[in-house]
This record gives structure tokens, C-alpha cells and sequence, in this order.
């Protein structure tokens, strides 16, 4: 039985042009995502894995067909099928109607929960905010689904009526969580979504994250630089380096037998208690490669 992929990316390249001189030209260009190939299965959660500058986060935002808004010179070139009413539409050829229909089902928790949340909104208006825009609810209903969502991640109905700095790192995350499922989405882009927060905080976070996901039956892209961190959230991993995808494997293998040399030397920045596990970790590695 054929598995269901809710997302194929195929040749996907991203370029960011550096202008110049006087004339302010072209003098070269960043090529932030090359040849990037990857199907996603519905339902699952992928950990994309990359230290800063390999492209995790630009390929996020062109998934989500963002790029664009931030970087109007930008050159994206390939295809990212979304697999809408059963047929597969590329995101990236879509008109601004269209766009706006499918925009609802991918939606994205940000890096920083500090900056993400609008300091002048309530939080009920903040994730009010993409009901008002893709749904046709009476406030009535808003008011319900708003509680309802805040339930889900751990707040009460009485926060909704807090502004944002009236919360602590996780919360403002939490809440962050609430609006992105305000849509009913089916992929969640999480960009680095504890990497802001405590190391404790940020295993409630995860741990809501993936209660929520088998609840939702939602896909997930979690990215992040820490293997450690997407270990426990992920099965499967793609290592992004320079933009270029070097590894995608079982979370498992990747551990026990990573193939890139880059997979290796992320294996070896993880912290590790006992100093002497680190050494032993490198020989048996060794061992298994000669």
C-alpha cells in the first residue's frame, strides 16, 4: 500500500542575490537551498537538523511561500506539491487567491516567543487573529474554539485576557502553539521552537508538541540544530549543510551509523555528562567506519 505524502519538494533552490556599486547590480548571490529533494509522509513528525546558515529556516518560509514578503529579490526555482483535495498543487506557482485558500492548512511556530506575539494584543485577539481571516465563525464560535485551544496547551480561559508580557518563555510558546492551530493545519512548520527557551521548559514544550500532533494527526516539520533535542521528537531526519540535504535517515540510524561526515561532527557536538562516554562514543564510531 502506497504511503501518503502530504508534501514532495523536488529540485528545490533558493537564491538571495547580493547587489553592488553604484548601479547597485548584481555582484553574486547567496544559495541558501540547492537541489533540496524530499517527500513527506502525512501524519509524521521530520526533524530538520542543520547548524546556522544551512538553509533549515529558508526552506520553512519557502514552504510556506513567504520568502517573497521579506526578500522581494529572492529567486526560488523547483517544486513543493501540497497535497490539497487529493490532488497535488505546487505552492510556489499558486496566484494570491489560491494561496490564500491553502494558507490555512501550513501554518508556523516561531524561533522566538518573545517576538512573535504582538506586545498590543490580547492574547484571545492574537489567536483570533487567523480566524478572523480564514474563517467565516461567529464570534460566538471564535470565543469557544479561542478557550478551547488554550485548554489544549495548558492555559486557562482567564489568560486570554493578558497581554503577551504578562507570560514566561514557555507560555508566550504555548500560546504561540494556540494560534497556529487556530486553522485546523495539517503541516506545522516549527522553526527552532524551544531553542529560546530553559532546558526544561523546553521538554514540556516538545512533549505538548508531540501529544498534540498524535491528537491532530498533524505533520510536523521540527527544525532545529540540536540532535539531542530532535531525537525525541522526531523518527526521521534530514541533515541540511550549506543548503545542500547530505542525510536523511531513521532517527536510530543516524545515531548508530550516521553516513555524512557533518551527521558525525553534530553527533560529537552533543553534550555529553561523562566525558569519558564521548571517547568511547569516537572509538567505537572509528571502529565501525575502518
Amino acid at each position: 500500500m502506497p504511503k501518503n505524502k502530504i508534501l514532495k519538494i523536488k529540485n528545490l533552490n533558493v537564491e538571495f542575490p547580493i547587489f553592488g556599486g553604484i548601479f547597485q547590480k548584481e555582484v553574486s548571490a547567496v544559495h541558501a537551498v540547492k537541489n533540496f529533494d524530499l517527500e513527506i509522509e502525512k501524519g509524521k513528525t521530520i526533524g530538520i537538523v542543520g547548524e546556522s546558515g544551512s538553509g533549515k529556516s529558508t526552506l520553512g518560509k519557502a514552504i510556506l511561500n513567504v520568502l517573497k514578503l521579506t526578500a522581494p529579490d529572492v529567486r526560488v526555482n523547483g517544486e513543493i506539491m501540497f497535497k490539497y483535495k487529493n490532488k497535488y498543487l505546487n505552492i510556489l506557482n499558486q496566484d494570491a487567491e489560491k494561496t490564500l485558500e491553502i494558507r490555512p492548512y501550513i501554518q508556523m511556530i516561531f524561533q522566538d516567543p518573545f517576538s512573535s506575539l504582538n506586545p498590543r494584543m490580547l492574547v484571545k485577539n492574537i489567536i483570533q487573529e487567523p480566524l478572523d481571516i480564514h474563517t467565516n465563525l461567529t464570534m460566538k464560535e471564535k470565543d469557544e474554539k479561542i478557550f478551547w485551544l488554550l485548554d489544549k496547551v495548558g492555559l486557562s480561559k482567564e489568560q486570554a485576557f493578558r497581554y503577551p508580557h504578562e507570560f514566561s518563555g514557555g507560555q508566550r510558546q504555548r500560546i504561540g502553539i494556540a494560534r497556529s492551530l487556530a486553522t485546523e493545519p495539517k503541516i506545522i512548520i516549527a522553526d527552532e521552537p524551544v531553542s529560546a527557551l530553559d532546558v526544561s521548559i523546553q521538554a514540556q514544550v516538545i512533549n505538548l508538541m508531540m501529544d498534540l500532533q498524535e491528537e491532530f494527526d498533524l505533520t510536523i516539520l521540527f527544525i532545529a540544530h540540536d540532535l539531542s533535542v530532535v531525537k525525541h521528537i522526531s523518527k526521521e531526519v534530514a541533515v541540511m549543510y550549506h543548503g545542500n540535504l547530505v542525510e536523511f535517515n531513521n532517527i536510530n540510524e543516524i545515531f548508530k551509523n550516521p553516513q555524512h561526515d557533518y551527521t558525525k561532527s553534530l553527533l560529537n557536538a552533543i553534550p555529553i555528562p561523562n566525558p569519558k562516554g564521548r571517547e568511547e562514543r569516537k572509538k567505537k564510531r572509528k571502529l565501525n567506519t575502518d
